[in-house]
């Protein structure tokens, strides 16, 4: 068998980790992490801050986007088969040449500090350890090259901002290849910043304390950059307060180096000035993809469509796979859940390009379901994060697990022996 192929067929993932977890009970040790999403929720907002809870939990405006993932996955209702073979059972996969264990993925998340200090480093040991990919945020606790670092061979894909400064985006390209990425996935539903009222009702926006700024402090082109900006007059300053004092300690610990260079130098004031003024372009149009397809062998998924007519583009303008996403709920309110987009998504496509999922995902009946409407592989957010606070790169691995056990008891037990069985027909609208 290929080094790179999906795993062969097994006996039980599922019982494997069910087993790994009332032996452990039998010895009085329980899980390092909740289980439950919703207790696993709960421990990791003990451990959080209240700005960084608001931060990942939160949605746009009265967050009816958030509710309405929910709501459409339990709109579709498992219809299970009978006496099918299913004592052997592959969940492994493969999209753009890269295998998958598991359909699922690790979606890009930023400022991953809020939740743990070990932050990307945590997640990525995590996904390479239980062979799931990770997609490296544009807004990262840590630069990539160090991320890629701590994940060895494991398979990892670059989430793209476009910027206002095009040699920036060609540079974060050619970084993301040089640092193993299999695939570049431009994210365009976050050209502005949605109305997210937890945030707002903080005052809190972690990057203008520096946080989440990585790949752009650890970027040539973007430090050049800077020199521009600390040759332009500061903006006046406020009344100090403690306050100020207190976010521009934070501030400077953004910076490389120590934290009294970056008060002294300035860098550290100007690198959130100019990521300001860089991120993020709202004037971008399809005509803009050819700039991107020219600058990167990588393939290019695109991450936020929601739209059949969007998916047409998509692959008329030569892009390699589509990303079904409202961002977990967070940019638009009212916005159509993930799961209802999916399959008109999937009908535009018509098989050409491989269509993914994220938004909403927190179960193995999730990740069924959205295999079962079309979708190649489905990405998993907020779970691992609540996982990378609650018990760090233990508490990741442990969602990986629970959610790679959970689907593969749920396609046996639904009378599936391999993700090619699933399909419309195990579904019923309820």
């Amino acid at each position: 068998m290929p080094e790179d192929a999906p795993p062969p067929p097994s006996p039980g993932i599922g019982r494997e980790r069910q087993f790994e977890v009332y032996i452990g009970g039998a010895r009085g040790a329980l899980p390092h992490v909740p289980v439950s999403f919703e207790r696993l929720e709960r421990a990791a907002r003990r451990k959080m801050s209240r700005e960084g809870y608001a931060y990942v939990a939160g949605g746009a405006g009265t967050e009816e986007t958030i509710r309405a993932n929910r709501e459409a996955f339990e709109r579709w209702r498992i219809v299970p088969r009978m006496l099918r073979d299913v004592s052997r059972r592959s969940t492994g996969v493969e999209v753009l040449g890269t295998p998958f264990q598991s359909p699922f993925f690790l979606c890009p998340i930023g400022v991953l500090d809020l939740a743990h200090p070990d932050a990307d480093l945590a997640v990525a040991r995590a996904a390479a350890a239980e062979g799931i990919p990770f997609v490296f945020s544009n807004q990262a606790s840590v630069a990539m090259e160090e991320t890629a670092r701590a994940m060895g061979d494991a398979p990892r894909w670059f989430q793209l901002y476009w910027s206002t400064h095009d040699a920036l985006v060609e540079s974060f390209l050619a970084r993301a290849a040089r640092c193993g990425c299999s695939a570049i996935v431009l994210t365009l539903d976050t050209t502005m910043l949605g109305w997210r009222v937890r945030d707002l009702d903080l005052a809190y926006l972690p990057f203008l304390r520096g946080r989440g700024i990585a790949q752009y402090t650890s970027d040539p082109v973007f430090l050049e950059a800077l020199q521009e900006t600390l040759r332009q007059e500061p903006p006046p300053g406020g009344r100090i307060t403690l306050s100020a004092l207190g976010t521009l300690w934070e501030l400077a610990g953004s910076f490389p180096g120590s934290r009294l260079h970056g008060l002294r130098s300035g860098l550290a004031r100007a690198a959130v000035r100019r990521f300001v003024e860089t991120y993020s372009r709202p004037s971008l149009t399809w005509d803009d993809l050819a700039f991107l397809r020219e600058r990167t062998d990588l393939p290019i998924l695109l991450k936020g469509i929601l739209h059949p007519a969007d998916a047409r583009a998509a692959v008329e303008h030569g892009m390699d796979g589509i990303v079904v996403s409202n961002h977990g709920g967070r940019q638009v309110d009212g916005a159509i859940a993930t799961m209802d987009a999916l399959p008109a998504v999937v009908e535009a496509v018509g098989g050409r390009v491989p269509v993914l999922l994220d938004s909403g995902v927190r179960s193995g009946a999730d990740v069924f379901r959205a295999l079962a409407l079309g979708a190649s592989a489905v990405g998993l957010g907020r779970p691992y994060v609540w996982g990378l606070a609650a018990g760090g790169e233990q508490g990741v691995r442990e969602v990986i697990r629970n959610l790679r056990a959970d689907f593969d008891l749920t396609m046996g037990l639904a009378g599936c022996a391999s993700l090619r069985d699933i399909g419309p027909d195990a579904l019923q609208r309820a």
